[in-house]
């Protein structure tokens, strides 16, 4: 049995020298120390010698691996240092090549100064998976079963769950809004929290609509939230974001989470408020709807609507990046484009 191990020693030490390939040489590692190798097969078969000769062949085969691994490791130094050597003359007077340096993706640079913002007011950070269900993303919205929001044409359902209702029915969430109640039936109210996201919706792509885009939700809860705490929240948002104060204007919209709701607009900053194809030529442009939290909402998460109330801000990330460096196409910041987000390092 000794006699063997010296030849597989032997052996071993000839395969490691005569490869210059480190990916063979892997190879023979696991040849020769691998649980399929010699040694392991050696050392299976202990228990078949006698004590004396057990203890002398057990000592003599982890000597024997413990210098495949020393001398493996010698062999990997010396062919990188060989594969490293130029043979051909090198100019060192030439110009290196300038390293790029990388940049967060304008939107993200968004999200950091909204957050920012947030933080500053006391407001908690809130995630989410981007897979939601029907219960998340509708039926504890307030949202009736025949709403066409729920239909493929609009929302991204996974394939295997349409036929399941509830929370076993799953979807890409459509909005970021769900997320309001499953915090709220964690962590209860008062709250103040934002949740920014990726959502997704199943519509025809252009200037200003995208099918994967990007929002940013609030949500005040206490127990008596004034309408003017929402409008002193939305400008302050704006302000911070493009560090001026900005025309908004506030319209009533219908949303089933809201009662009452309204549609946020400001004054489109590609344009100066003068009108273009971002804006539909009106100068302006919705960027976060909004209003009071509806009682079944309130109720979804638990909460009593008679002691509760609260406010939502649902901002259109993208868009407010578009006015921030009076971007005219949303495509552009989905497009992988180097040339168009090197502008924003």
């Amino acid at each position: 049995m000794l006699k063997r191990l010296e030849e597989i020693l032997q052996n071993g030490l000839d395969k490691i020298e005569q490869t210059d390939d480190l990916n063979v040489l892997q190879d023979i590692r696991r040849e020769l120390t691998g649980k399929k190798g010699e040694l392991t097969e050696v050392l299976k078969s202990l228990g078949t010698l006698d004590p004396e000769m057990r203890k002398s062949v057990g000592m003599k085969a982890n000597e024997i691996k413990q210098i495949f691994a020393d001398r493996i490791k010698e062999r990997e130094v010396e062919i990188a240092a060989n594969a490293s050597v130029i043979d051909e003359e090198l100019d060192l007077t030439l110009p290196g090549k300038a390293i790029e340096e990388g940049a967060l993706h304008p939107i993200t640079q968004m999200c950091d100064d909204l957050n920012d913002a947030f933080l500053s007011m006391g407001f908690e950070i809130f995630n989410e998976d981007d897979i939601s269900s029907e219960q998340f993303a509708f039926d504890n919205l307030n949202f009736p079963p025949d709403h066409p929001a729920r239909q493929s044409m609009d929302t991204y359902w996974l394939e295997g769950t349409e036929d399941k209702r509830g929370n076993d029915r799953l979807c890409l969430r459509p909005h970021l809004t769900g997320g309001s109640v499953r915090y709220l039936l964690k962590y209860g109210a008062p709250a103040r929290f934002v949740y920014p996201g990726r959502v997704y919706r199943n519509e025809t792509t252009d200037a200003r609509h995208e099918r994967a885009f990007y929002q940013y939700e609030a949500l005040i809860v206490d127990r008596d939230v004034t309408f003017a705490s929402g409008k002193v929240m939305i400008n302050t948002i704006l302000e911070k974001v493009f560090g001026r104060k900005i025309r908004t204007r506030m319209r009533e919209g219908f949303f089933p989470f809201t009662e009452p709701g309204y549609e946020i607009d400001m004054e489109c900053q590609v344009c100066g408020g003068k009108g273009c194809r971002v804006c539909g030529h009106s100068g302006w442009i919705e960027v976060m709807p909004g209003g009071v939290i509806h009682p079944n909402v309130l109720r979804s998460a638990n909460l009593d609507p008679e002691e509760w109330t609260g406010f939502y801000v649902n901002i259109g990330l993208d868009r407010l990046v578009m006015m921030r460096y009076g971007v005219d196409d949303v495509r552009l910041f989905h497009s992988a484009d180097l040339r168009f987000l090197k502008q924003f390092k």
